[in-house]
């Protein structure tokens, strides 16, 4: 960012365009030969009547070499229709080496004084956390950790799948087949097993069904036997989910359910009849979206009950009550794309124009060995289960290398789960993902171990050095080709970070940082660091020391721990 200033400050002279418009125009050549910066000259073709490659050289001739100095380049100039600046290498080497991520990221805070809600996880109470499950969980952390990091005020919401009918089966479910006994030993396998047998049975009888429902209503009205049940089977289910999420590393401002926006729902129904929105088909309650191409939402069931619809509509209107966030954000898969269409086309008609910016974060369903789970057939593989067998693949593998690592567990613990998370993370978000144990617990080539490896390689390196002062100097090392691309990397983190939000796509991060590894790599194979010229050993070591910094960084953004020995 503070470099693309630069070419606005350097251009706004010789341009009649606004610099927010210029800046958007800047862009990153595909190879350092053609410089660190481009400007493209198409779009002004029309207003000086001549070519995009004549107005890039006369734009490179009035640029006087002491100004782009001062501006931190070596030189400017024209390559066909583009104005192609170069850094000043030993300048930016020094302050970039001489610089903590914080202070690369003070010129990046574009969140500054907004806030953004992020809904994530929300998983269904009395059911088990599945490996599925990850998804959300995990997207969802990485995108409120970036925007925290650019300067945004991020709300973490948990917004549990704590209402509706299915509630209503278990209870029946209960009354019928419950023990109460073995629901305090195994509270969550106990519920699952009744929810099963419940569509099992009702396979056979329909009418298990209607029993369902009306068991649902009367928890909606307040039935005290009804809620009370509810209230147990929720507390049991959130012990078993704050397990999972210590393991995880994962953490939430707000514990707000489907059920926290009941009493709300009165308030939506009445605005929305207020506003003549409300019609009545086949005794359902509908909000029409032609305008869409919808289907039509259902506000309100026609048995009197609600619709998850109704209540996110309420939830949608609290957050923008309280908050006044700036977007808020639903990480949940594709398959809900059509639901949300719905939401947010129902706040559009209401008038609310912050629907706007609520924003479905879709991403692939996760199949297990090619198929995907399901919690009414009693199918899916358990999250905790597949951590654990990681964490136990993790320390087979520090045994045999490392046997007399001092922390083997806390180490396992953070290679392990990072290979599951970094496995999902690097996946663009939109993509189908097919978890195959084999490739899970593959610690070798695009993997989280192998960027866990690399950070610990490199404070290996920095613990040889000893009490060696290690500080950016002035060397020729910055200027080859191979330290250049690394230095140039590490520059780019923060926009790497600025795309992140700008797509909602965390991937755009694990794969940055696979990429600095792959440096990294390439310059241990090619370089010796431990040289007789200290200069040289100081300036390889301060750059050494500046990957292990954004390594650890990156990590972090992904919920991923960076330990400093493998």
């Amino acid at each position: 960012m503070k470099m693309k200033n630069q070419v606005v400050k350097l251009l706004k002279p010789l341009l009649d365009l606004e610099e927010d418009h210029i800046l958007s125009l800047v862009e990153t050549p595909p190879s350092r030969e053609q410089g660190d910066l481009a400007f493209p000259c198409f779009q002004l073709a029309k207003q000086f009547r001549k070519s995009p490659a004549l107005i890039a050289g006369e734009l490179a001739d009035k640029l006087p070499t002491e100004e782009l100095a001062a501006a931190g380049f070596a030189k400017a100039e024209a390559m066909g229709p583009y104005l192609n600046f170069f850094f000043d290498r030993g300048q930016l080497a020094k302050e970039l080496l001489a610089s903590t991520v914080a202070d690369q990221l003070a010129d990046y805070q574009i969140g500054a004084g907004k806030t953004v809600v992020v809904e994530y996880s929300s998983p269904n109470i009395a059911k088990h956390f599945k490996l599925y499950h990850i998804r959300s969980t995990m997207i969802g952390q990485a995108l409120a950790n970036t925007y925290a990091a650019l300067g945004y005020q991020v709300e973490r919401m948990n917004h549990l799948g704590d209402w509706g009918t299915q509630f209503g089966k278990l209870l029946a479910a209960y009354f019928k087949w419950g023990n109460d006994e073995k629901i305090k030993a195994d509270p969550l396998s106990e519920l699952i097993h009744l929810y099963v047998k419940f569509h099992e049975e009702a396979e056979k009888d329909p009418s298990l069904e209607e029993e369902g429902r009306r068991w649902f209503k009367k928890l909606e009205d307040g039935d005290e036997q009804a809620v009370r049940l509810w209230q147990w089977f929720k507390d049991e289910s959130l012990k078993e989910f704050e397990k999972i999420y210590r393991l995880l590393g994962v953490s939430f401002d707000h514990y707000l359910g489907e059920s926290y926006y009941g009493e709300k729902m009165e308030k939506v129904l009445a605005e929305l009849e207020e506003k003549g929105l409300l019609e009545e088909s086949e005794g359902a309650l509908i909000v029409r979206l032609e305008d869409k191409q919808i289907p039509p939402c259902i506000i309100k069931k026609s048995d009197g009950a609600s619709i998850y619809a109704t209540r996110d509509i309420a939830a949608a209107l609290y957050r923008y009550e309280r908050f006044n966030p700036e977007k808020i954000l639903y990480v949940v898969d594709q398959r809900q794309s059509l639901h949300f269409q719905q939401v947010f086309g129902v706040l559009e008609r209401m008038g609310y124009e912050f629907a706007r910016r609520c924003h479905h974060i879709e991403f692939g369903v996760m199949k297990i060995e090619g198929e995907i789970g399901s919690t009414r057939k009693g199918k899916g593989v358990l999250l905790h289960e597949v951590l654990e067998q990681a964490i136990k693949k993790a320390e087979v593998i520090i045994n045999e290398k490392n046997p007399s690592l001092a922390n083997k567990k806390e180490v396992a613990k953070a290679v392990g789960i990072g290979a599951i998370v970094f496995n999902d993370l690097k996946q663009h978000r939109t993509r189908e993902v097919n978890f195959k144990w084999d490739e899970a617990f593959n610690f070798e080539g695009k993997t989280g171990p192998y960027v866990q490896y690399t950070h610990a390689r490199i404070s290996s390196l920095l613990r040889r050095a000893g009490d060696l002062k290690i500080e950016p100097v002035t060397h020729a090392v910055y200027e080859q080709p191979l330290t250049w691309e690394i230095i140039y990397t590490l520059y780019q983190y923060p926009s790497v970070l600025v795309e992140t939000v700008k797509k909602d796509d965390p991937s755009q991060i694990a794969k940055y940082l696979l990429d600095l590894c792959q440096l990294f790599n390439r310059f241990y194979a090619e370089e010796r660091i431990f040289v007789d010229d200290q200069n040289e050993q100081i300036a390889k070591l301060a750059l050494c020391k500046k990957m292990a910094l954004v390594l650890k960084h990156g990590l972090s953004m992904l919920t991923i721990e960076a330990p400093e020995e493998i």
